[in-house]
């Protein structure tokens, strides 16, 4: 057995492999980039070595620097976690070829999937199923879509994680839609390849966890039902699929272990299928560890990183496929898995980036309730999310004896999670756990687009009693957390104050008026009445009365912003009272664009003087390895472009200005 590991990654997974590691007696040593010299999986390792650069192109993703890393720290394997270099042969090779045990399937196994093409062609000589597809030279894409028929899946014939996926619904959209996804995927994976595939308007997306030794031992360790989905990329995650049968569930997992045994393969990979009806179809093999691993982990009682390192070593694999049945069958338990990401819900899951002020984490104890992350928890301290890497800052996984009691706990974990300082999808989690389609078990890829298709479905509208608890703080504490006698805000006569909020484009206007511990909160005909002595705080949790209901609430002040969480809903106000004059803000006009978010320019579209009509393509921009386009918002001409192409641009920079037609 080796006695030393580099984990080649950054974030979640490389605090997540580095916790098994050490429990098995290893050194372990990690690298980052210039953008992560503090991060969290830093700390987590006995050492850590700098790679340099900021972007993944510059640090994660340079072999020759991994090896020469692994070189200098004395590590005798090399663990790729999941994403960046985990699929990539050269690495693999590169490893053996410096005397390195590399933790994963052989050069030659990852090459005969990473291929989409050559797996398809293979998984039908296997008698595996396939949707129609066509896997030929690019001129032949568009007659290929037509003999299809629409709609059609685009993909990266090299890569995954929703890179390079495009549905097309017509013959209009393939040209744009081929071009974008041949850019993204060449930004993404090096290769701009593209195969196509039949669309199926609403399937059930399960997966099968495979495992193999050196031994000629393959085994799969049940399925994973990973059909809700945002940008064809999964978020949320469970174990069993609530639909199927043992039948269906020995087809998937024979013919899985068989493709895994075919190619050689060794260790932990995933064997992707879609569901339609009593139908499965092969998609693509995963030959790597996945995000969702731990939903696997908690329902049979394993830890899946310590199986890939024993493997890694020689040896066999810790038990065989009945016993895998038996110990699925013995369970009795479900686990689910929801991926907390720095984006914003209500503006089509564009990714956020910035600094995190604050972050709270409920208790949790590994088993029942899991939460594998890279924050630092429980500090205000800042975490800067970079715009260069993933928008993953963590994963909620529970464990309980049915769905319901699983999805229960985990929205409940996820209302008492705080992270303040950048937009996540933390209340859209909560909102899809309680969904009664969900908890029916009555989801397919399509689900997030049939029940959360309006932005307001994705961001509810802030209750009036959020807006009175930001008026009582803005106008009666200036620090946080409260100091201790913040029940008696006025100990005796009467205080009179106002306040202007603002939040989304709203803003509230009123007074505040109260003694002792009651207030009353105004604005327009609206008044709501706070009663705040006798309610207790618990950490940074705070309470107040509000019309006589008891709610709970921990918020962040850091100048004019508010950073305010209450009943599951999140909130960042700006107490305009403190702001800078409008004149000073930046204020779009109808006719200005501006980023949506951190991002680098990949391509400029329109030009200045060029007349655009409403939702034409003015520019590419790329965040967190995925492309996304700015459109114009009505018809005009272009008076103004304000980027280039390679540019990296901030949130709120005025990138193009059109004059409206009227």
């Amino acid at each position: 057995m080796f006695d030393s590991l580099l984990i080649a990654n950054r974030g979640e997974i490389a605090v997540r492999i580095a916790r098994t590691a050490r429990a098995r007696g290893l050194r372990t040593i990690t690298v980052h980039s210039d953008a992560d010299r503090t991060a969290a999986h830093v700390r987590a390792c006995d050492s850590a070595i700098a790679i340099g650069g900021e972007r993944a192109v510059d640090s994660y993703l340079r072999i020759d620097k991994l090896i020469d890393a692994t070189r200098a720290s004395g590590a005798q394997a090399l663990h790729p976690g999941y994403g960046f270099l985990s699929e990539n042969s050269a690495l693999a090779r590169a490893c053996v070829d410096a005397g390195l045990v590399f933790i994963g399937p052989p050069a030659s196994a990852m090459e005969a999937m990473s291929d989409k093409a050559a797996a398809r062609q293979l998984a039908v000589q296997l008698g595996i199923p396939v949707l129609p597809g066509y896997e030929g030279p690019e001129d032949g894409l568009p007659g290929a879509a037509e003999r299809i028929g629409y709609p059609v899946m685009i993909k990266a014939a090299r890569g995954g994680g929703g890179r390079g996926m495009r549905v097309v619904n017509s013959s209009s959209e393939l040209p744009a839609a081929l071009q974008s996804a041949r850019s993204e995927a060449q930004a993404a994976f090096g290769d701009g390849s593209l195969i196509l595939e039949r669309a199926l308007p609403a399937p059930r997306h399960v997966e099968m966890q495979v495992f193999a030794d050196v031994h000629g031992n393959v085994i799969h360790l049940g399925e994973r039902d990973c059909s809700v989905q945002r940008r064809h990329q999964k978020i949320v995650e469970e174990a069993p699929c609530p639909v199927l049968t043992p039948k269906l569930r020995r087809a998937l997992g024979e013919a899985a272990a068989k493709l895994a045994r075919v190619i050689g393969y060794v260790g932990a990979g995933t064997v992707e299928f879609l569901l339609d009806g009593d139908g499965f179809y092969f998609m693509e093999m995963n030959t790597r560890l996945q995000v969702e691993h731990p939903v696997t982990e908690a329902v049979l009682g394993i830890d899946l990183v310590d199986w890939q390192l024993r493997i890694a070593a020689g040896e066999p694999l810790p038990f065989m496929q009945d016993d895998v049945q038996i110990r699925f069958d013995k369970a009795g338990r479900c686990a689910i898995e929801v991926r907390l990401c720095a984006e914003d819900a209500a503006n089509d899951f564009l990714p956020a980036s910035g600094a995190i002020i604050c972050a709270r984490l409920p208790q949790h104890d590994g088993a029942e309730l899991r939460i594998d992350h890279a924050l630092d928890a429980d500090s205000d301290g800042v975490k800067i999310v970079s715009p260069f890497y993933d928008s993953l800052l963590g994963k909620f996984i529970a464990r309980a004896p049915t769905r319901h009691a699983a999805a229960r706990a985990l929205a409940s974990a996820i209302d008492r999670t705080v992270v303040f300082g950048v937009r996540t999808n933390r209340a859209f989690l909560a909102r899809v756990l309680r969904h009664p389609e969900f908890l029916a078990g009555d989801v397919t890829t399509a689900f997030i687009a049939q029940h959360f298709a309006e932005p307001a479905m994705r961001a509810p509208v802030l209750p009036d009693a959020m807006w009175a608890i930001a008026a009582f703080i803005c106008t009666r504490f200036n620090a946080t957390p409260f100091p201790p006698e913040w029940r008696n805000w006025s100990s005796s006569g009467v205080v009179f104050s106002t306040f202007h909020l603002a939040c989304e484009g709203d803003e509230r206007r009123g007074t505040i008026e109260g003694s002792g511990g009651r207030a009353t909160v105004r604005w327009g005909e609206r008044k709501v009445e706070l009663q705040t002595d006798g309610l207790l705080s618990e950490r940074d949790w705070t309470a107040l009365a509000i019309d006589g209901r008891r709610i709970e609430f921990i918020f962040v002040r850091e100048g004019s912003m508010l950073w305010l969480q209450a009943e599951g809903v999140d909130a960042c106000m700006r107490d305009l009272r403190l702001a800078p004059p409008a004149a000073q803000a930046m204020a779009s006009s109808a006719g200005s664009v501006v980023a949506p978010m951190h991002g680098r320019v990949v391509q400029v579209h329109a030009t200045a003087g060029r007349r655009v009509g409403q939702g034409e393509a003015l520019a590419t921009l790329e965040a967190m390895k995925m492309e996304h386009t700015l459109a114009a918002p009505a018809a005009g001409i272009v008076r103004a472009v304000n980027l280039n192409a390679g540019d990296q641009v901030a949130p709120g920079r005025v990138l193009f200005e059109i004059e409206i037609e009227k």
